[in-house]
């Protein structure tokens, strides 16, 4: 903190005449770049207030050395490494900064010292030069000049080093130390800190781009491309998933390379899914309130390098070689038949509110990259995490397909999850369906072809579009969770919502040429109790995260079975994981694309924490020594053969929905769910109080045909889902469902090593003990 001295030589810049409180820093002419490219007479944006720490009148230290800059290109944005006039070599640099002053590109040797070259070009709002001699490995990072006037959004401090937005990687890790603030964060005044300039020098605090050569072709590469309908999705964290690893080498646990290991993919493999979707890999940051509580961004929604893999899972290194280490990862997957689908987070980044920090954006263009509240000193805030990025502004929604095109194109990954994705389908305000954002990812020719999943809501008004985004998109169904939470909890008062959720969720998705593999079906993810939590927790307990237990859903959903957390009551442990193999094989029966949880299959817990973003720990690290449990690998075993029948099966992957139509002269129909009795579900059953529901599914009648013309043909299933505490007789289907039907899946069975077998007569009953999945197929 600054003497008392000090702070009244900065409220002695406080502009009062225009009856503001607290209006401080507002700069006017006086601010304006001078002749030899400095803002003011001193290098200062203005004569306005000085920040905490800095004596007024105090002069700058001289500035670096120079580098000799050429014209250089406007394109492509960011740092390219390239041979230059007369073959030398050396790197274009460009940065969208329309509404600066000026832009200085800093340099950095392997001591740390800088150097700097002033972009003297501009076109079309673009800052360019050609600096001779800056090769593969060298870091920098970008100053920007302008006017300081956060009363209109205006927040230019070249006492800040910013990231290039394009930047290919990145070198250390972002702390949040006073420097790196543009405004003085402990300013006394906090009401209007924001508004106070701090002129200290971030570079040595805040990390730096790195140049890379690109120069990768993938002509080795095979990708999947796995259709829609047939993929099962694995969500994992690249550290969590690797960190405690036995068959992992130590050294590259954590990592990309500890994830293309051939032991984490031995995993995926047995597991049979087809797809990775990984946690946040962009480079992220650490929240301040998390540092000062000795705790990490877990998780890493927090982005501020949509370029850069994060450096911190490298096992190789952080000056480039990151980015390669990323390709091998994707590559060894990719020969595993597996794809690569990131969890992506364009909707906000790592810099917050206007008491953020200035890391990359807020210094380049503040008023142009984020969505400004009327008062333009506020953001506007669709995410909850205090901005929202701009995306009706057409050089950030460039930023953003660019970032999408280059992953796909040289890194090679196969698709994205969009975090929050409501708040990039707004435009100027309201979510729309013909936004910009939308409208681009509809008509470019690489993303088009890569699989897209919406989480299709923000906290904003009207943010919540489940079902609405259009063709082309995947979405995660929220209400598929919630239905199948509270049926295996006896919570639902009918069966008719899931009745949706078995069938592909229609009433949601068959419009608009959509079809069944929409709807990403899942009853847990990352953000919420793990599977095991879910039957072991009624309340989420997140005291580690050191926010009073307020953070995290309260509506979980979940039922603990008889006691809170962990039991040594046997008769519990069994109930639970029964409901564990409930929960999955219903997600595994259901039509549209499931996704698991990397360690549900396991059991694995978070020990009632159901918000585990800041427990980089062994709270949110995978424990593998599950596997050495009987029980839990059971759990494993029945997850794999599960998805195994999924594979083999294409009556329970449609590529359409149901009709519920009998298109052959005996009446069997694609879909039919039958009561406990036996009989067809008549209008009354489906709005009557129920714990059982049979789903009959026909393979006679599967829309579409084989790659060679011919129907698709396939056995026929009888699934009956029973979550009543006793048991229940339920008379099977005769004809023209069936003549007999055969056991394939028993959930009430301890021991899930092989299939159960056994044939029953139709007609007859057969006794669902309480709370158990009977999967028969018809035999014959």
């Amino acid at each position: 903190m600054s003497s008392a001295a000090e702070q009244e030589a900065v409220a002695g810049g406080r502009a009062t005449g225009n009856g503001r409180t607290g209006d401080i820093g507002r700069t006017g002419d006086a601010g304006r770049t001078g002749a030899d490219g400095h803002s003011g007479a001193d290098g200062h944006a203005g004569e306005g207030a000085r920040p905490s720490g800095v004596v007024t009148g105090a002069r700058r230290a001289a500035p670096p050395p120079a580098e000799p800059v050429w014209p250089g290109a406007p394109t492509p944005l960011g740092a390219r490494f390239r041979v230059g006039p007369d073959g030398v070599a050396g790197t274009n640099f460009a940065l969208w900064a329309g509404g600066a002053e000026a832009v200085d590109v800093c340099l950095f040797d392997e001591a740390g010292r800088e150097t700097r070259a002033r972009l003297t070009e501009l076109t079309h709002e673009i800052w360019h030069g050609f600096v001779p001699g800056v090769l593969p490995g060298r870091r920098y990072g970008f100053r920007v000049h302008g006017r300081w006037d956060p009363w209109t959004g205006a927040r230019w401090n070249p006492a800040k080093l910013l990231l290039d937005p394009y930047a290919r990687a990145v070198d250390g890790e972002f702390a949040l130390p006073p420097e790196v603030y543009g405004h003085v964060r402990d300013w006394p005044e906090q009401h209007v800190a924001d508004t106070v300039r701090d002129d200290r020098d971030s570079a040595p605090f805040v990390p730096k781009g790195v140049v890379v050569q690109d120069d990768d072709d993938w002509s080795d590469d095979r990708r999947p491309k796995t259709p829609w309908a047939d993929s099962v999705i694995y969500e994992l964290h690249v550290r969590g998933f690797t960190k405690l690893h036995p068959g992992i080498p130590e050294e590259l646990r954590g990592t990309y390379a500890g994830l293309a290991h051939p032991a984490a993919i031995e995993h995926l493999v047995k597991l049979g899914v087809t797809a990775v979707e990984l946690l946040p890999v962009h480079q992220f940051a650490h929240e301040d309130h998390l540092l000062r509580r000795g705790l990490r961004n877990h998780w890493g929604y927090n982005s501020i390098g949509y370029f850069a893999p994060h450096a911190a899972y490298a096992a190789s290194g952080t000056a480039g070689q990151q980015v390669g280490e990323f390709k091998r990862m994707v590559r060894a997957l990719h020969a595993a038949g597996i794809e690569v689908v990131l969890d992506v987070v364009y909707n906000h980044t790592a810099e917050a509110s206007e008491y953020g920090p200035t890391l990359s954006l807020k210094g380049i263009d503040n008023q142009r990259y984020y969505r400004l509240a009327p008062d333009a000193r506020r953001y506007a805030d669709y995410t909850g995490c205090g901005n929202t990025l701009n995306v009706v502004q057409p050089h950030v929604l460039r930023l953003i397909t660019d970032s999408l095109r280059y992953w796909v194109t040289e890194m090679g990954v196969d698709g994205f999850r969009f975090d929050l994705a409501a708040a990039l389908a707004r435009s100027l305000h309201d979510v729309d369906m013909l936004s910009p954002f939308l409208a681009v990812i509809a008509q470019d020719p690489v993303l088009r072809r890569v699989k897209l999943i919406a989480e299709p809501w923000d906290i904003g008004s009207g943010g919540y579009q489940v079902g609405a985004f259009p063709p082309l998109w995947a979405e995660w169904n929220d209400r598929y969770r919630d239905a199948v939470r509270d049926f295996w909890r006896h919570a639902l008062p009918d069966v008719r919502e899931m009745g949706y959720r078995l069938s592909g969720s229609s009433d949601l998705y068959a419009w608009g040429g959509r079809r069944p593999y929409a709807s990403v079906n899942f009853v847990t993810a990352h953000d919420g109790f793990t599977l095991r939590d879910l039957v072991s927790y009624d309340r989420k307990h997140n005291e580690a995260n050191g926010e009073g237990n307020r953070d995290g859903s309260d509506d979980n959903r979940s039922w603990n079975c008889g006691a809170e957390g962990e039991s040594d009551d046997e008769r519990i442990r069994a109930l639970r994981r029964r409901q564990l193999r409930n929960l999955l094989t219903t997600l595994l029966l259901s039509t549209g694309v499931p996704m698991l949880v990397a360690g549900d299959e396991l059991g694995r817990t978070q020990r009632g924490n159901n918000n585990a973003y800041c427990q980089d720990n062994e709270i949110g690290w995978l424990d593998w020594s599950l596997l050495d449990d009987p029980g839990w690998k059971a759990l494993f075993e029945l997850t794999s053969r599960l998805i195994a029948l999924r594979h083999r099966h294409p009556v329970l992957r449609r590529r359409a929905f149901f009709s519920g139509l009998a298109h052959s002269a005996d009446g069997l129909r694609d879909l039919a769910w039958f009561t406990a009795r036996g009989t067809e579900m008549t209008e009354g059953d489906w709005y009557a109080p129920a714990a059982t529901l049979g789903m009959y599914l026909s393979g006679r009648d599967i829309p579409g045909r084989d790659e060679r013309g011919a129907p698709v043909l396939d056995d026929s299933f009888l699934a009956v889902l029973h979550a009543g505490e006793g048991p229940v007789d339920f008379v099977l289907p005769g004809p023209p469902w069936a003549e007999r039907y055969e056991v394939v899946v028993d959930t009430g069975r301890e021991d899930q090593a092989g299939a159960p077998g056994g044939t029953h007569p139709a007609g007859t009953a057969v006794t669902v003990p309480g709370r158990t999945v009977l999967l028969l197929r018809v035999a014959g």
